[in-house]
């Protein structure tokens, strides 16, 4: 059974400890979060200087670890063995032998980044034996504004409506930048209302609250001609901040809902939301887009985005500007 960020923190926290914690994952946020309490946390500061060591993979290897690993700590219960960018490491699976037979007494931890051990293997079946693994999956993108409000409620904060897409559709999934970012605007934050705006974000972030892919997709579901057209002459002549791949991947993923919409034969706000994993607030955006565009449009507008997704990559057309692409794009979408 998979274990959670919360249960293996909570565990350390009652100082509850496995010999080996694997950390693997595309998603290196909880990855490191684990990494930096052990690091921090296990032993006390006195402890340190001759029971914690710190790798990095590039610079080591399986037999140092190991033999590092083996050796037994100096006035204190536990050493601490930290490998870092373990992804590094050349023939990870050498560091079955030691797995098959810790030593109690330390506590090796190793980070591996960006990767996942097949689970076929040995190593992964000793692990889940002998020490612990886990894997840190990436956010889809549909998951990451419920994630930035979780994580800002957390902390006593609210958000205005929209204001977790917004940051979504401008920082990614990346959830280190992510914190990075929210860490700034709770700064900004008066105590006496704690709440993160749409201006606020436009302010202490770049983005604009008006000339974003939220504002493009939702003038398109809309077709507001005159604010969609707003919108991608400024993509148009802000192409770096406004990358069209991304403008694209937006009304993509925009789309395949409307479409999912569309089929569903259970139509109420709670299992629109649910399907299309929305904020109950934007349904009633889907029942307007789906009113503008009936099945056989959105049917050829996937269709559509699928051919300038492959134009602006190069194929079958190496002359427009990206900006060009764009415009042509939604103006077919608005008015084909």
């Amino acid at each position: 059974m998979a274990v959670t960020y919360e249960e293996i923190i909570s565990d350390l926290k009652k100082r509850i400890f496995k010999p080996v914690y694997f950390l693997a994952g595309e998603e290196p946020y909880y990855i490191d979060l684990i990494t930096d309490y052990i690091e921090e946390h296990v032993l006390e500061e006195a402890e340190k200087s001759f029971n914690q060591v710190v790798f990095y993979g590039e610079e080591t290897t399986i037999t140092t670890i190991i033999e590092t690993s083996r050796r037994f700590p100096m006035m204190s219960t536990h050493q601490v063995v930290i490998v870092k960018e373990a992804q590094s490491l050349r023939k990870i699976e050498d560091i079955l032998i030691y797995i098959e037979k810790p030593l109690l007494s330390t506590i090796l931890v190793i980070n591996y980044k960006y990767k996942v051990l097949d689970k076929r293997t040995k190593l992964f079946k000793l692990l889940d034996s002998q020490g612990l693994y886990y894997e840190s999956a990436r956010l889809r993108d549909y998951q990451v504004p419920a994630w930035i409000e979780r994580y800002l409620m957390a902390k006593g904060i609210k958000t205005e409506t929209g204001a977790c897409e917004m940051l979504t559709e401008f920082l990614g999934t990346d959830l280190h930048k992510i914190v990075n970012e929210l860490t700034k605007l709770i700064i900004t934050l008066p105590a006496t209302k704690p709440l993160i705006t749409a201006s606020l974000i436009e302010r202490n972030i770049g983005i604009s609250k008006d000339y974003n892919n939220f504002e493009l997709q939702k003038a398109i579901g809309e077709k507001n001609i005159l604010k969609a057209n707003m919108i991608v002459h400024h993509f148009a002549n802000n192409p770096k901040d406004n990358p069209i791949t991304l403008s694209i991947a937006s009304l993509f993923s925009y789309f395949t809902k409307i479409l999912t919409y569309h089929y569903l034969t259970d139509k109420s706000k709670n299992n629109v939301a649910a399907v299309l994993k929305v904020n109950p607030y934007f349904v009633r955006d889907y029942e307007l887009a789906a009113s503008k565009y009936n099945v056989t449009r959105t049917i050829q507008i996937i269709s559509l985005l699928r051919t300038y997704d492959m134009k602006s990559k190069g194929f079958g057309d190496v002359s427009s500007e990206p900006g060009d692409l764009l415009k042509e794009l939604v103006f077919k979408i608005l008015h084909a």
